[in-house]
């Protein structure tokens, strides 16, 4: 199961799918909720709900899906959807979690205070209410697709960014997202990037030492060159096989 991150159209999940379909596993990327739309659609007729999606209303909503299927699933996370992979496999909801470029739990405490400063500044958190924003194309430049061109800067913002709920942005500093990190859970692995401005490698290798349990397999791969746009990068179908290959360990 793919989980898509916040400002994201699950379709950036597309080539993901065809290649692990290829390899035979059985695949889903279920949008958010009230998101099941195009990217131009949602642009330019948002779903008035979409303001309301709080964590808590993701988790439910993930879980229940997970509970429908016929065994635990594979979770594999961008950005949010790394957070909501950590919170699900919390629950015992998963055979095994890959997080790539997670947005750090609430209780995660980084001294890095880039990642907050980029948090408060670009989604409005001190503005948040019950209203939908879309993430503007230079902060998309700035956090998302850092030294790619602008051509491809461009096409990926018409092609992916669709509006998101500022409540849920919010959400990322609440009791909702901390993580217990001594429990017991399922293997997880966790991808970072180089190059990523937005959740930068050093917060994501923060995250996977605080992992304590040592009863749990957590493993952690820094990708040079890599942004916050990992999955549409030149070097995506690397960074699948590499996911293919440690399941494969897994078994």
């Amino acid at each position: 199961m793919f989980i898509t991150g916040a400002f994201m159209s699950h379709s950036c999940w597309d080539e993901w799918i065809v290649f692990f379909e290829n390899k035979g596993y059985k695949t889903v990327a279920p949008p958010w909720p009230y998101k099941n739309e195009t990217t131009e659609t949602l642009r330019q007729q948002p779903n008035p709900k979409i303001a309301t999606i709080r964590l808590t209303h993701l988790l439910d909503y993930y879980t229940e899906i997970i509970q429908k299927l016929p065994e635990k699933p594979i979770l594999i996370g961008h950005s949010y959807g790394g957070l909501l992979t950590q919170l699900l496999l919390q629950k015992d909801l998963a055979h095994a979690g890959i997080c790539i470029h997670s947005i750090p739990p609430a209780n995660l405490v980084y001294f890095n205070f880039s990642f907050y400063r980029k948090i408060l500044n670009t989604f409005g958190y001190f503005n948040a209410r019950k209203k939908i924003t879309l993430l503007p194309f230079k902060k998309w430049q700035d956090c998302f697709t850092n030294q790619m061109c602008f051509e491809s800067q461009k096409e990926t913002y018409e092609l992916f960014v669709i509006p998101e709920s500022q409540l849920v942005i919010r959400d990322i500093f609440s009791a909702a997202a901390k993580i217990n990190f001594k429990k017991k859970h399922a293997p997880l692995l966790f991808l970072s990037g180089s190059e990523d401005h937005f959740v930068s490698a050093d917060i994501q290798y923060s995250n996977f030492k605080k992992y304590k349990n040592v009863h749990s397999i957590t493993c952690y791969k820094e990708f040079r060159d890599n942004n916050h746009l990992v999955l549409k990068q030149y070097n995506w179908e690397c960074i699948a096989d590499f996911i293919a290959n440690c399941l494969d360990k897994i078994g």
